[in-house]
Order: C-alpha cells, then structure tokens, then sequence
C-alpha cells in the first residue's frame, strides 16, 4: 500500500524533507516508523526508537499501534509544548 508520509519541525530538518509517498506492507505506526529506520541515514537518526517522535494517523494524535490504510497520511514530529 502506498501512504502519505510528513514530516515537522526537528524531524523535517533531519531528514531534509518535508513529505514523501511510501511504498509499505507495515501494519501500523510502529511498523512503518520500523521500516523508515531501516532505511539508514538520515532516516535511522531523526526517527530513532530513542528518540522522542510523536506520530498522527490522518490528523489524529494515535499511537504506534494504529492500523495503517491505503492512502492514509501518517505525520511524525518531536514533542512540543505551549507557552
């Protein structure tokens, strides 16, 4: 399935890109973040399992758990605060 990847903030500076099409077979989040880390450099730094990376599945804040669809838009940032 292809799903519509964006990327925000400290994320998008990493990876030098704001948004791309993926090509996955990953079920969910996790699974695609998974497949996007193996990618290598600069991928495997910016969206590091150490990392703090908060992740949206069609706008709506979900976690890693969540079902991945054809044609779905997955959104990864780091946590922010609001002052």
């Amino acid at each position: 399935m292809q799903v519509q990847v964006r990327y925000f903030a400290s994320v998008r500076e990493g990876l030098g890109t704001g948004a791309e099409t993926v090509e996955t077979d990953a079920a969910d989040l996790a699974g695609l973040r998974d497949q996007l880390i193996a990618r290598g450099e600069p991928s495997a730094s910016a969206l590091a399992r150490g990392r703090a990376v908060r992740m949206a599945l069609d706008q709506v804040m979900s976690a890693e758990t969540a079902p991945l669809r054809d044609g779905c838009e997955v959104a990864f940032f780091p946590p922010v605060t609001g002052g």
